[in-house]
């Protein structure tokens, strides 16, 4: 009988978060290197007996040391950056995409320091084996609410993209005291009962696409594309009304976040009506030049307008 040792490992590192601990050890060699020329200049003159002499070595190194001095003050600035207000990000994603979309402003966001959920709703992404015609937008609701309330966040920043406009309208409206900021992100912005088909209440709907058995199949999605890729998405998610209607929800501070292209008017914008809707809520807009899915076309410049966003 051969018996198998199993050895347990002393301690163990989140490599998510080496790209920050890497930064950080960086910013503290720099942070003593300033501390060791500086407290070196200083004494050499210090030790010298005679007044003069020192005055004389205070103003030979006067520039060397003044550089010192600041070079510490910007090294504790890095230094206190990574210590800085760091925060716990939702992120959910449009219709027919999934939580890959924004696997790369989940990369930059975390190596900033915040922490980043990427919920794939039911029927999408990775979880488009429990695809079903079945499925209502309560359903795509409950798997962000049970996301947080499972992982136990408090002070969640949460962003909705696109379709995710109305799923994390309904999420603030089931808990709102877990929230701490809402972002919509290019995204539909629903009143109170309206579904996604009907959140707009211009007269203009959204963009056709061909509904199949249940399901809403837009024209570029193809099954044979290389994975991950857009899949059909439960038409019912699109015509089942969301809640926002409880005074909690209504008060959370939000960014709309409205995407131009440069080619286009801003009033020709498809979400423009959303973005509109959004200011008559008082709500702060920032205007991004990108197409509708900056996550993978500007990720970086998404990600700073994000954490600039976040800390208000």
């Amino acid at each position: 009988m051969v018996k198998i040792f199993r050895f347990r490992p002393i301690f163990a590192i989140d490599f998510r978060y080496i790209n920050t601990i890497i930064i950080l050890i960086y910013k503290a060699f720099f942070l003593i290197l300033s501390v060791i020329i500086f407290v070196k200049r200083f004494s050499n003159c210090l030790i010298l007996s005679h007044q003069h002499v020192r005055l004389l070595c205070f103003l030979r190194y006067k520039k060397i040391m003044k550089r010192s001095v600041v070079l510490i003050f910007l090294s504790l600035a890095m230094f206190m950056s990574v210590f800085g207000q760091k925060q716990t990000f939702v992120i959910v994603h449009g219709a027919w995409g999934g939580s890959w979309s924004f696997k790369q402003v989940d990369s930059i966001l975390s190596v900033r320091g915040h922490v980043v959920y990427r919920p794939s709703l039911t029927g999408l992404g990775e979880r488009v084996h429990l695809s079903s015609p079945e499925i209502t937008i309560q359903t795509n609701v409950l798997d962000v609410v049970n996301t947080i309330l499972y992982e136990d966040l408090q002070n969640v920043v949460l962003i909705g993209h696109s379709f995710g406009g109305a799923v994390i309208t309904g999420v603030a409206d089931s808990i709102p005291e877990r929230i701490k900021r809402l972002i919509f992100l290019d995204a539909i912005v629903p009143n109170n009962g309206e579904s996604v088909m009907t959140s707009r209440s211009d007269g203009k709907s959204a963009p056709e696409h061909k509904s199949t058995n249940g399901y809403v199949v837009p024209g570029w999605v193809n099954e044979n594309e290389p994975l991950p890729h857009d899949v059909p998405q439960s038409l019912k998610s699109f015509t089942s009304p969301v809640s926002w209607k409880k005074k909690d929800a209504l008060a959370l501070p939000a960014t709309y976040i409205h995407t131009v292209d440069n080619s286009e008017r801003i009033e020709d914008d498809h979400f423009y009506f959303f973005a509109e809707r959004a200011k008559k809520r008082g709500w702060k807009i920032v205007t991004m030049i990108a197409d509708h899915n900056p996550q993978m076309t500007k990720p970086k410049e998404l990600s700073d307008i994000i954490e600039v966003e976040s800390n208000k």
